[in-house]
């Protein structure tokens, strides 16, 4: 057997271990169905330089790509099965979970600070306490709305202190900057363009509220094709290692493809990302046991879920385990 096999039945027979349902034989697949988004610059890079397509061509998988606009948008692709992996965020996932979404976690994209509260240059909102009665934009289901919620509870104030209006993340910046909300709860690059092209200011900054990305995968797919995720992760790996050698190279194709200008491109993935982690482990598990009282306290899920239970079900700290430390 070549050594790409060999690796790829160890990684499998590893996730088999760990999943509830055991499969038998893989079935051939005919289509790899994959999100990309421009806050995964990893996806970005992946796509342009076809690695994936490559490497599952001798099988005769074709590999499509569907655009998530956001973490809300990936996930009900996972959900209604139109993707079989997709980017989050870690808290939307849980989030999503929690609701019924038959999802695990076996990759990491990223570590980002890619939301944030901002409001235009000229607003008199200068803390979180000035958004009182205020009119704030936000994409339901996002990290963004639920950085939001959490950024209200530390400041000792709830949703229903101020007037949600939920919009997807470029229209939130467009209503920001036409003065139709008083601030948005941001996501890169549309936050990092508003910064820069039109001067809006960051009011509330908290990295820990970022709940890293997630690479989430049915768990159907995973049970049925634990080869196949294990070469998509191997793809991220040489994404990842691609990113960190060539920052500038990732950033020009992330302006490209998001058609940002490259200063923007630039403090989204240079300032604002954290490629060094991709391993789920504890430090995940500890971020979304911290964040996971807020989809309580505000009844976005049914009282009396068992979010520890969930996380533990969500974040698989072993299926690629193997596979980076081989990387």
């Amino acid at each position: 057997m070549k050594r790409r096999t060999l690796l790829q039945a160890a990684g499998a027979s590893a996730a088999l271990a760990t999943l509830p349902r055991l499969a038998h034989a893989a079935a051939p697949l005919k289509e790899l169905r994959l999100d990309y988004a421009y806050y995964s610059p990893a996806s970005l890079v992946l796509r342009r330089f076809g690695w994936l397509e490559q490497d599952f061509a001798t099988d005769g998988t074709q590999v499509k790509w569907v655009l998530s606009a956001g973490s809300n948008r990936a996930l009900e692709y996972l959900n209604a099965n139109s993707i079989d992996i997709g980017s989050s965020a870690g808290l939307a996932a849980l989030l999503a979970k929690a609701n019924g979404n038959p999802i695990r976690t076996p990759y990491i994209f990223s570590r980002p600070e890619w939301t944030a509260l901002v409001v235009r240059k000229d607003s008199p909102i200068r803390s979180l306490a000035d958004l009182k009665g205020r009119k704030v934009a936000a994409t339901k289901g996002t990290d963004p709305y639920l950085f939001l919620l959490r950024a209200l509870h530390s400041a000792k104030l709830q949703r229903s202190d101020i007037e949600h209006i939920s919009l997807p993340h470029a229209d939130g910046r467009a209503a920001l900057e036409q003065g139709k909300v008083d601030a948005w709860a941001g996501l890169d690059p549309h936050m990092a363009a508003s910064e820069l092209e039109g001067g809006s200011r960051l009011i509330y900054r908290n990295v820990a509220f970022n709940t890293y990305g997630f690479l989430n995968v049915r768990e159907d797919f995973l049970a049925s094709q634990p080869g196949a995720v294990s070469r998509v992760i191997q793809g991220y790996e040489k994404a990842r290692a691609w990113i960190r050698a060539n920052p500038s190279e990732a950033a020009r194709i992330l302006s490209e493809e998001a058609k940002v200008s490259l200063p923007i491109a630039l403090l989204q993935l240079k300032l604002r990302t954290d490629f060094s982690n991709p391993q789920p482990s504890s430090e995940h598990v500890k971020a979304l046991q911290a964040a996971a009282p807020i989809l309580l306290d505000e009844a976005l899920v049914k009282p009396g879920s068992d979010l520890p239970r969930l996380i533990a079900e969500l974040v698989d700290t072993r299926f690629a385990q193997a596979l980076i430390a081989r990387a």
